[in-house]
């Protein structure tokens, strides 16, 4: 917090990003599960132990934020009108099926989690035509109704005690409109379809802004991450559709968070430079996870000299030198991006990966090299 209110500290902060934020239980005997792995234990104790934690929590009640359990939209109260799901094994994966029924239209998305691959891959996207955004259009509001709670936030936060803080983890409109679609189509009609892409994200928007006006007076002062403006960076989209598909409809919820007290952090994997103007614009607390070229097209350097005075920078670890670099080349990594990310003045500076490792087991290189993190942190 003294990090994120910009006041001094002892030494940088030192996250694990999803290790330590989402809940990995190696108990859980469900064998899609990769956190049973022993070779997962002392990873997850380090990040228990010895790092900043910050515990990623949604609010809503349906979304479980496993890492290893990606939410599915409950087919329950107003939506069984419209939306089934069936679940079921095709060749050892975990496959999930939505039907949408809506305006004599049939459309359906599948979804797919292989057993040693903590992702959800979306096989088939749920609109595929202009018919079917109109169609999905024609849903009534009561179908995305959500029970919203923060009282297991309060609880996780109340457990932590003064190890970490709880984040409240959320889509913005953006994310939740571009996901319905494959990326061409998304991109495609984006970029060709103004009209009908904004009544879709008003629509998203709705829900998402109510979702986040609830929250942020309930849970007030807290930090928040938004994810889901990176569909509209680059190569995805041009530079200014960021200022029409974010600023407009994720401009309100920072605009939220913030009158409560709150901090929030935009999520924007890959290329930002063209866009870091727009963030800070918005009002933003908080950028993540900042990649380094070639993942990225910006210097953490560069950031922190430009707008280190507005944003607080969490990174900028890439997440394929932590798996694959070795021990002494990942240590010098370590350090510059240190001297990077504290360089003169700023809000300040929090030490992360870019992402976790989502394979079911951890090699002994990944390993140290985490616990390289925690050591060049100390050592400052």
């Amino acid at each position: 917090m003294a990090t994120l209110e910009g006041r001094p500290v002892d030494r940088p902060a030192v996250s694990f990003y999803e290790i330590g934020g989402l809940k990995m239980d190696p108990s859980d005997p469900d064998p899609f599960n990769i956190y049973r792995d022993p070779s997962w234990r002392p990873l997850l104790a380090l990040a228990e132990e010895q790092t900043d934690l910050i515990r990623m929590r949604s609010p809503v009640r349906a979304q479980s934020h496993q890492a290893w359990d990606a939410p599915q939209a409950a087919s329950q109260g107003p939506r069984s009108e419209f939306l089934t799901t069936e679940q079921y094994l095709d060749q050892g994966c975990r496959m999930v099926r939505t039907t949408l029924r809506i305006a004599g239209r049939v459309m359906t998305s599948l979804t797919r989690r292989d057993p040693d691959v903590d992702t959800v891959w979306t096989v088939e996207h749920l609109l595929k035509s202009h018919e079917d955004v109109e169609a999905y259009l024609q849903l009534p509001d009561d179908a995305f109704a959500e029970t919203i709670d923060v009282s297991p936030l309060i609880d996780e936060e109340r457990r932590l005690g003064e190890r970490g803080i709880v984040m409240v983890d959320t889509e913005d409109p953006l994310c939740a409109a571009a996901t319905l679609f494959s990326m061409g189509d998304f991109t495609i009609v984006a970029m060709t379809q103004g009209n009908l892409f904004h009544q879709l994200l008003k629509k998203c928007a709705r829900v998402i802004h109510h979702r986040t006006e609830v929250v942020a007076r309930q849970f007030p002062g807290r930090l928040w991450r938004i994810y889901g403006p990176e569909f509209a960076t680059e190569p995805c989209l041009p530079p200014h559709l960021f200022d029409e598909y974010v600023v407009r409809y994720t401009g309100p919820m920072v605009e939220a968070i913030r009158r409560t007290g709150g901090f929030a952090r935009i999520h924007i994997h890959g290329r930002i430079r063209n866009v870091l103007d727009s963030v800070v614009r918005m009002g933003a607390d908080a950028i993540d996870p900042i990649e380094p070229p070639t993942q990225g097209d910006v210097d953490l350097a560069f950031v922190r000299a430009k707008y280190g005075h507005a944003l607080v920078l969490f990174g900028n670890l890439e997440i394929a030198d932590v798996e694959n670099a070795e021990p002494d080349q990942f240590e010098k990594i370590v350090r510059k991006t240190l001297a990077d990310g504290t360089q003169g003045d700023g809000r300040g500076f929090v030490l992360m990966p870019s992402a976790c490792p989502y394979g079911r087991t951890v090699s002994t290189r990944t390993l140290r090299n985490y616990e390289t993190m925690i050591r060049c942190v100390e050592e400052l």
